[in-house]
């Protein structure tokens, strides 16, 4: 017999998910209005979407395509975009699914950098991750999920060890840090 337990969690401050960081964008929208979208469906005012509207831009680094629809980007233009959106405003708590990569090399390094302000300024940052590297790097805490039950909680380094040790024994994949 297999006993459920419910739980539920008393959440203060501001949430931020990168998990799909194009949720609220229109793709027959411009690039101007998705900024809007997006900011509002993170649950920023309109006055503060048109504030920071500019420097979202100039992050993007799209320029006159801003004014265009979003449908005609190329993936990797609309995820710098949404990219640039999700990253301007600063969380009590970032949830996030990996690392983001979008662009060409120069644009995914100046996005490594402004995700760790933004991952330095939140209070609390929910990370699943593959990359036991980073796991190391940046989590004071793990949890390794397999199928969505926890097996083991802990220091990061004994996580990844504990994982490691079992994926080399024949073991299936799914860490979250």
């Amino acid at each position: 017999m297999v006993a459920h337990h419910s739980s539920s969690a008393s959440i203060e401050g501001s949430i931020s998910s990168f998990t799909d960081l194009t949720l609220g964008m229109d793709p027959e929208s411009t690039g101007w209005e998705n900024i809007v979208f997006r900011c509002a469906f993170m649950g920023l005012s309109f006055q503060e979407a048109k504030r920071l509207s500019p420097a979202i831009a100039e992050f993007s680094e799209l320029g006159e395509y801003l004014n265009l629809p979003t449908r005609t980007y190329s993936s990797g233009m609309f995820l710098r975009l949404a990219f640039a959106i999700s990253t301007a405003i600063e969380p009590d708590i970032l949830i996030m699914d990996e690392m983001i990569a979008a662009g060409d090399s120069r644009f995914i390094e100046k996005a490594q950098r402004r995700l760790r302000e933004v991952v330095n300024k939140a209070n609390i940052l929910a990370l699943a991750s593959h990359d036991m590297a980073i796991i190391q790097k940046i989590c004071n805490k793990a949890i390794w999920l397999e199928h969505g039950v926890v097996k083991q909680i802990g220091a990061p380094e004994a996580i990844v060890q504990a994982y490691q040790a079992y994926v080399k024994g024949g073991g299936e994949k799914r860490p979250v840090g």
